[in-house]
């Protein structure tokens, strides 16, 4: 019915333009289409779609045990609700080289903005964990190169992330960074920085957009969005933010029904059903059947 209303290509064309518009654009991680229209509503820049966060909504934890399908799936129908860029964790490429192609293609197909792919070894951990291993430079330069020729619209974002800081260090971790972006990345996201001074170090010695990434409880200290801006970083990620804020909320609330007996006490704590059918534009769908919507909420 009413979903985005420009296409794919149209959204990438802005996106792109957008990552050189002199200000980081703010990505909040969407854990359902829901939470995009959410992240849309009340104007962030763009969507993010967290494999750990899709790993744990199934019940697993983020060590490589999602599928293609599963990601790209849950990739199409959060971005398919938003006009805003959607941005993709695939992880380390679901494979081999040929099996990256793959990924690439299919996600580009359903209409995703860009996507990121990492040089941990598989199966790959949470990158703010310790005891992360990387793959060869060269394997991950073929990996890119191959991802660059399977996009179809140039204007598609292919992020190189890199977990090598916490592996080989600073130094090494910028060296790979100019490799990948060699090798055809769009874009560089250096994973689990340690603080201000190290981000800084990146941004200076690399010259395509770079992405911060502000998990919470990671080994990265959390920095402002101005912080960021004087910097010249073109993008953050909040990826587990909502999802974290969610579950807490959920676990309170139940833990507080089982000990009181009625959520009545919780009706403040809660979303009104008025705001969430502002949110899924209920009252629109009335231009395709007013029978749809004919009445009012107080």
């Amino acid at each position: 019915m009413r979903f985005r209303e420009q296409s794919a290509g149209e959204i990438r064309t802005r996106f792109r333009a957008d990552l050189s518009g002199g200000r980081p654009l703010r990505f909040p991680g969407a854990f359902s289409p829901m939470v995009a229209m959410l992240i849309e509503d009340l104007g962030f820049d763009g969507v993010y779609i967290s494999g750990s966060v899709v790993s744990a909504d199934l019940g697993m934890p983020d060590i490589g045990l999602t599928t293609l399908s599963e990601v790209s799936q849950r990739g199409r129908a959060i971005s398919r609700v938003t006009s805003l860029p959607s941005i993709v964790d695939i992880d380390t490429g679901f494979g081999e080289p040929m099996n990256v192609a793959r990924t690439i293609e299919e996600i580009e197909e359903l209409g995703l903005a860009g996507c990121h792919i990492e040089d941990q070894v598989f199966p790959k951990r949470c990158g703010h964990l310790d005891g992360k291993e990387i793959v060869d430079v060269r394997e991950m330069q073929g990996k890119i190169r191959i991802a660059a020729e399977a996009k179809c619209d140039p204007n598609f974002i292919l992020i190189a992330r890199t977990d090598s800081r916490a592996v080989e260090g600073l130094d090494k971790s910028i060296d790979r960074a100019k490799a990948y972006v060699d090798a055809g990345a769009d874009m560089i996201f250096p994973e689990a920085m340690m603080d201000a001074k190290e981000f800084e170090t990146f941004r200076e010695a690399i010259n395509v957009p770079l992405l911060a990434n502000m998990t919470e409880f990671g080994k990265s200290e959390l920095l402002t969005y101005g912080q960021f801006e004087e910097m010249g970083y073109n993008l953050i990620l909040y990826p587990v933010t909502a999802w974290r804020l969610a579950m807490k909320a959920v676990e309170d609330g139940l833990k507080s029904i089982k000990e009181e007996g009625t959520q009545a006490h919780l009706l403040s704590r809660m979303q009104d059903r008025k705001r969430l059918y502002e949110i899924l534009r209920y009252e629109d769908y009335s231009r395709f059947d007013e029978r749809i919507y004919n009445f009012r909420l107080k």
